[in-house]
């Protein structure tokens, strides 16, 4: 007589495809930027607040003294003005514009130009060379940086008067010579970019200062004097409260006090008001600061990075 077997009953295995998955969670690629929607939006805005006054220049330059007042702001007027607007621009009051043009490329010439100049020198001896001072040289141009223009105005003219230099263009060269950012960029820039076993090199196979200077330092600091050029070029060009308070005669005027003064002409007695004249006058100044930024952005982009990787 055969016995029952008993069975036990196997606990039941889930199947692969019964079994339920837990989500992993979705890691960053490291090669692929991560997308923020809030950084997006704040990038537009900043875009939309650039691009909108610009925008603004170039319609407003096309229309008519009369259009400008009775056509809205950001759309064309029913005249297209534009080349009629920069013929009188430039033979408006006897062609007076065309003087304030020259005075204020005299003025990046020479003024941002030697400024460049001692930036680039001083930047290279503060970085490369050792001397007793050299502390106190740092905290002095620390404080210059952080020392506003407009606080220094007055000062400068009340030197540049007692030494009969006002109403000349040497009250505009001079301080325009001085640029403690300037020098400040060029010493960190020096200090990263000019390696000191280069130097050595050259001075063992017996090459002076000067030609060290000039064939081995000068092609390595190019992006950071591009950069400094490009500041101080800016800063020279848009500069309109030192000539205010030096300058009288508008015959020395540069374009931010001449259009100015053509602005302020509609507030006289008898006075004509030209803000189309002022406005596409404007737009013509403002021309030849975005075609060197387009045309150096090469140069000054790698300057400004200069440093952040470490190698």
């Amino acid at each position: 007589m055969s016995s029952p077997v008993t069975t036990l009953a196997q606990p039941s295995v889930p199947s692969a495809r019964s079994a339920p998955r837990l989500r992993t969670p979705r890691r960053h690629s490291p090669g692929r930027p991560r997308r923020s929607v809030l950084l997006t939006v704040l990038t537009g805005l900043v875009l939309l607040y650039s691009l909108v006054p610009l925008a603004w220049l170039i319609i407003s330059a096309t229309k008519t003294q009369e259009g400008l007042a009775h056509s809205f702001g950001l759309w064309f007027n029913g005249d297209f003005a534009l080349w009629d607007n920069i013929r009188e621009t430039f033979t408006y009051s006897d062609g007076v514009f065309t003087r304030w043009l020259l005075n204020t490329v005299l003025y990046v010439v020479v003024g941002a130009g030697g400024a460049t100049l001692l930036a680039v020198l001083g930047g290279y001896a503060l970085a490369k060379f050792k001397f007793p001072g050299k502390r106190a040289v740092f905290a002095v141009v620390i404080g210059a940086v952080a020392v506003p223009g407009t606080a220094l105005a007055v000062p400068t003219f009340l030197m540049f008067s007692k030494m009969g230099l006002t109403d000349t263009p040497w009250s505009v060269i001079i301080p325009s010579l001085i640029s403690p950012f300037g020098l400040y960029l060029m010493w960190v820039f020096a200090s990263e970019a000019v390696p000191d076993e280069l130097l050595e090199a050259a001075r063992i196979d017996g090459a002076g200062e000067l030609r060290t200077f000039f064939q081995v330092v000068l092609p390595l600091l190019a992006p950071g004097i591009v950069t400094v050029s490009l500041f101080t070029m800016v800063a020279t060009w848009n500069n309109y409260f030192l000539p205010l308070i030096m300058l009288k005669d508008p015959d020395w005027y540069p374009l931010t006090l001449g259009l100015n003064s053509w602005n302020a002409q509609a507030a006289t007695a008898g006075g004509t008001p030209v803000f189309n004249l002022v406005i596409t006058g404007s737009l013509i100044t403002i021309l030849p600061l975005i075609a060197a930024f387009l045309l150096l952005q090469r140069y000054w982009q790698s300057g400004l990075a200069a440093g952040s990787v470490k190698e």
